[in-house]
C-alpha cells in the first residue's frame, strides 16, 4: 500500500497465499490522502475505530495512535502488519471494543463497520474524549455509508457532511458539537426468548453491539435449537463461533453437567455470550474464549462441537471461515466425537463435512436451512 507516508507491506490474517484479497482498501487510501494533503495535526491523541486488518495504524504509526476494534483477527494483522513494517513494539496502542477508551481524543478515524449498532454504540462510549477541537474522520467504500450512517454522527457528535467519491470511496467529515445533548446508549440489548425454544425457552438474552442479529432470534439459531443433540452428562462441548451464546447456553441448561467452551473473534460475541450464559443461572462450568477458531484449544478435547458459520468476512463471500472452522473441529474433537453445523441449504456444507471427516449425516432440513452431523472416526 502506497501512502504519504511511505509504502508498506500488509496481509490479512490469518495469512494465506492463495487469498486475493488486499489488506486495504481506496477507502482507506482516501483518508490517509486527506490526512497529509490537509496538514491534519497528529501530534496529539489519535484513535482509529475499526481498521480492519491494520492498515491504518500501520501507516500512522509514528505519530503513536490508538486502534479500537471488536475483531481479534484484525488485531492479529496489526501485529502481524507492524512486525513486518519494522514498527516497534507499542507504537501502537491496541484497545478492544470492551476496553475503556482513552480520556481525551484530538483526531478520531472511524473506518464506518458493516454494523450500524456497532457504529452507534462506539460512537456514544467514544463522545466523552471528544473536544471542540477534535478533528473527526470517517471513511469507508460508498456502498458502507448511508443516510443513516451519516445521521448516526450528527445525532452523537454533531454536524456532518460527505466528501465527494473517489474509486468508489467517501470520506465523512463531522465537526464535534461539545453542547450537543447525546442519547443514552441503548447497548448491550437483552430480550426474553420465546416459548418453543426449547430449555432456553423465555430466558434471557444479552446483546452487545455488533453481534449477528441483536434484537431477535435468528432463524437459522432458532431451527438449530430445536435439534440439538439430546443430553449427555460430562460432555466437553464448544459453541464454536458463538455469537450471543444462546446456543451454548441450550446445552449448559439442559445438561448442568457439560463443560461448554464458547469461542468467537468478536469482542462483543464473546461478552454477549458471557452475560447470556450468566443470565440463564446455570450453575454449570463454562469457558468464554475470544480468538481465531479452535487455535489454541487441545486436541482431543472436546466431545461436541457447535457450529453456525458465518460466510461473509465484510463484503466479500467466502467459504474460507467455515473451512477453518470445520479443520479446527476435527483437530479438537476426540474420537467418537461429532460437529453438528447450521447453514443455508445452498451452501453445501456436506461436501465440506464428506471430504475432511468422511462422512457426514442429515440430521434435519427445512426449506432453507439443514443441520448435519460429522463423526470423528
Amino acid at each position: 500500500m502506497t501512502t504519504p507516508w511511505g509504502e508498506f507491506a500488509l496481509a490479512r490474517f490469518p495469512e494465506d497465499p492463495r487469498d486475493r484479497l488486499r489488506a486495504w482498501d481506496a477507502s482507506d487510501e482516501y483518508l490517509l490522502r486527506h490526512l497529509a494533503q490537509e496538514k491534519v495535526p497528529l501530534d496529539g491523541t489519535v484513535v482509529v475505530v475499526g481498521d480492519r486488518w491494520g492498515a491504518l495504524v500501520t501507516a500512522l504509526a509514528e505519530h503513536r495512535p490508538a486502534q479500537i476494534t471488536d475483531s481479534f483477527l484484525a488485531q492479529e494483522a496489526t501485529r502481524a502488519n507492524l512486525a513486518r513494517n519494522g514498527v516497534e513494539a507499542g507504537a501502537v496502542e491496541l484497545l478492544t471494543t470492551q476496553d475503556d477508551p482513552p480520556e481525551r481524543i484530538d483526531v478520531l478515524l472511524v473506518r464506518v463497520p458493516k454494523s450500524l449498532a456497532l457504529l452507534e454504540d462506539q460512537l456514544l462510549r467514544l463522545a466523552p474524549a471528544v473536544h471542540e477541537g477534535t478533528v473527526v474522520v470517517g471513511t469507508g467504500m460508498v456502498k458502507e455509508i448511508h443516510t443513516s450512517t451519516l445521521q448516526l454522527f450528527e445525532r452523537i457528535l454533531g454536524p456532518t457532511r460527505t466528501s465527494l467519491a473517489e474509486k468508489k470511496a467517501r470520506l465523512i467529515f463531522c465537526t464535534p458539537d461539545p453542547a450537543l445533548e447525546r442519547p443514552g446508549n441503548p447497548w448491550p440489548y437483552s430480550y426474553a426468548l420465546p416459548d418453543g425454544i426449547g430449555p432456553v425457552s423465555g430466558r434471557t438474552v444479552v446483546n452487545h453491539a455488533g453481534v449477528f442479529c441483536a434484537d431477535r432470534l435468528d432463524i437459522g439459531t432458532r431451527f438449530f435449537l430445536g435439534h440439538l443433540p439430546s443430553a449427555r452428562g460430562g460432555r466437553r462441548v464448544v459453541d464454536l463461533g458463538c455469537g450471543n451464546g444462546v446456543v451454548g447456553t441450550a446445552v449448559a441448561v439442559a445438561d448442568p453437567d457439560a463443560e461448554v467452551l464458547f469461542v468467537d473473534e468478536s469482542f462483543q460475541a464473546v461478552a454477549s455470550a458471557e452475560a447470556t450464559y450468566r443470565s440463564s443461572g446455570v450453575a454449570g462450568r463454562a469457558e468464554f474464549r475470544v480468538g481465531d477458531g479452535l487455535a489454541g484449544v487441545p486436541a482431543g478435547s472436546a466431545d461436541l462441537v457447535l457450529n453456525n458459520p458465518p460466510f461473509h468476512s465484510h463484503q466479500a463471500t467466502t467459504d474460507a471461515t467455515a473451512w477453518r472452522m470445520f479443520t479446527g473441529a476435527k483437530r479438537v474433537l476426540r474420537p467418537g466425537g461429532e460437529l453438528w453445523v447450521v447453514g443455508n441449504r445452498h451452501l453445501g456444507y456436506h461436501l465440506k463435512l464428506r471430504r475432511l471427516f468422511g462422512n457426514s449425516q442429515l440430521v434435519a432440513s427445512d426449506p432453507k436451512f439443514v443441520v448435519l452431523k460429522a463423526v470423528k472416526r
